[in-house]
Formats: C-alpha cells, structure tokens, sequence
C-alpha cells in the first residue's frame, strides 16, 4: 500500500530549515539525498539542544542503521523547509524517528522518512543503553503511530 503524506499534527518538534541554493538539481528541485541531511539536521539539533547530545566528547554516539524516504511534492530553493519530528519506538539501545518535511506552513508533508539509530559506546562501536539524559529528550517525541512499511499515517 502507498503511503499518505502525514498532516503536521502527527509531528511533536518542529524546525525550520533554510534550504541553500545548491541542494537544487538539474531538474530544479531539492535532490532527493538532500532530504536525509534534513533529518539529520532535525535529530542532531534536537538532542544538542535538549542537552542529550554531544558530538565532541560524548562517550555513547548514534549510528544509523536504517533508512527511509517517500516523496509526495518537490521542494525547491528558496523554500523554507519545516522538519517535524517524533520517535515512533523507543527501545533499549535503539530509536526509531520519524521526520515529515514542510514547504512552510504547508499542512500536508512534501516529504517524510524515518530512520534508526543504534546508541553505541564511542570508542569500541558495541551498543550500550540509552544515557538517562537522551532516553528523557526522546521520551517527549514519543508518539503512538504505525511505523511499519505498510503502514498508512491518516492523521
């Protein structure tokens, strides 16, 4: 079954991001790679903000282990792109997020995509439980929705 784009109601944080001159193509849209640097750029800031992360010196780090797009609508320079996120499973050593992509105000998602990251000690890689800190930043994105392939989000 094809996926619907969410509404941003489904989405618990949300930021803007400006997109850049060259994240268009040749076909005068946003490549379609682009749109994982938004995720990324949403997950990374959240958890720096919330305190829950530090890329420097932190001794656990995530790595991805999975990932995810559909595209519904072409987003373009000069738009502004609002990355709505929400964490869909929370485990031990592992979270699942959630990330639906904006052209501004828009309701409906332009794109939306998920990934996993794996929490791992920094230096031997092996994974380790989530850091009381980041468990309580993820914890507030938490949202109760159908997260698998099939799965079609009608909020």
């Amino acid at each position: 079954m094809k996926p619907e784009p969410a509404h941003r109601s489904a989405y618990k944080h949300f930021q803007p991001i400006t997109t850049r001159w060259m994240d268009n193509d040749v076909y005068g849209h946003v490549n379609n790679v682009v749109y994982y640097s938004y995720f990324d750029t949403v997950v990374n800031t959240y958890l720096i903000h919330a305190g829950a992360l530090d890329i420097e010196a932190g001794s656990t780090i995530g790595l991805v282990i999975e990932t995810q797009c559909n595209y519904f609508s072409s987003l373009t320079f000069p738009d502004t792109v609002v990355a709505g996120l929400r964490v869909a499973k929370l485990g031990n050593t592992s979270v699942r997020y959630e990330v639906g992509l904006f052209r501004g105000d828009d309701e409906i998602a332009a794109a939306q995509g998920h990934f996993v990251h794996v929490y791992v000690d920094r230096e031997t890689r092996r994974p380790v439980a989530l850091p009381q800190p980041l468990r309580q930043a993820l914890e507030r994105l938490v949202v109760n929705q159908p997260h698998d392939n099939n799965a079609v989000n009608k909020n």
